[in-house]
């Protein structure tokens, strides 16, 4: 039986599905008991409410989650807040206006966790609003560390669909994007399974918004998450294929120049 109550608010529909499958599968004795897509429902359903824990994105509509954080931080009994972000910088702002703790986008089940066990644990020490102290002034540190090596314009979430329906990827869950016709084939694992989905763009507009630290272009039509490849395989006549599970995909003579010294 759930012991703690809590509110996801978030402007992303598919964000706020995902979260609470993962709160669901991960922190039972946490119950969702509503979903907001803006600060102003966000601050109604917590006056209806009453819930002990609120996740809350920092950019949404009409008033965002900072806007909701100053306004609960002169309410007596205000819930404790997990804010969600995708862009650091904010999360530092965050701990300003008394959040327990900070989820960058895309949300791993681990850090999910940990974020729990927090909340869980300041709502046992401090049953009233009061998320100040030496606990912050760490996190905060860790936050600052962060920001100084975040890219936060890079994507973190790709959207793409499999038959009718469209899917949330986390972008380290990419194995590697392949271009085919106006359609992009993105082949990502989940859970031990390789899934393939599919996005209409360019890959010339898609590499823009690809952290190039992680993604490589090895061939016109393929770019490689470079922490998923397997090995790397030269023929006997010089042509160059990267493995990635079961695929090998070629490499251009251009792309060769990639793994050179290595």
């Amino acid at each position: 039986m759930a012991k703690y109550t809590a509110i996801i608010a978030d402007d992303e529909p598919l964000l706020r599905f995902h979260l609470q499958k993962m709160l669901t599968d991960i922190c039972h004795d946490i119950e969702i008991v509503a979903h907001c897509e803006n600060g102003q429902q966000a601050l109604q359903a917590i006056d209806e409410l009453n819930p002990d824990f609120l996740f809350l994105d920092i950019k949404m509509p009409e008033l965002d989650g900072m806007e909701v954080a100053k306004k609960l931080a002169s309410m007596k009994q205000a819930p404790l807040i997990a804010f969600i972000t995708a862009y650091d910088e904010f999360a530092v702002k965050a701990f300003e206006n008394n959040a327990v703790d900070y989820l960058l986008k895309p949300i791993s089940e681990n850090r999910l966790i940990k974020t729990c066990d927090k909340l869980k644990l300041q709502k046992k020490q401090t049953p009233t609003n009061d998320n100040s102290g030496a606990v912050l002034t760490d996190l905060l540190q860790q936050i600052q560390q962060l920001s100084s090596n975040a890219q936060p314009d890079y994507l973190v979430w790709v959207k793409a669909f499999k038959g009718e329906d469209l899917h949330l990827i986390a972008i380290n869950d990419v194995l590697f994007f392949k271009a085919e016709d106006k359609y992009i084939s993105v082949f990502a694992q989940s859970q031990g399974t390789l899934n393939e989905y599919i996005i209409r763009s360019s890959l010339k507009e898609l590499q823009q918004k690809l952290d190039s630290e992680q993604f490589w272009q090895i061939h016109r039509s393929c770019i490689v998450n470079v922490s998923k490849i397997d090995k790397v395989k030269k023929d006997l006549l010089g042509h160059m294929k990267v493995h990635i599970q079961t695929h090998k995909l070629p490499v251009s003579r251009s792309g060769q120049s990639l793994f050179k010294g290595m």
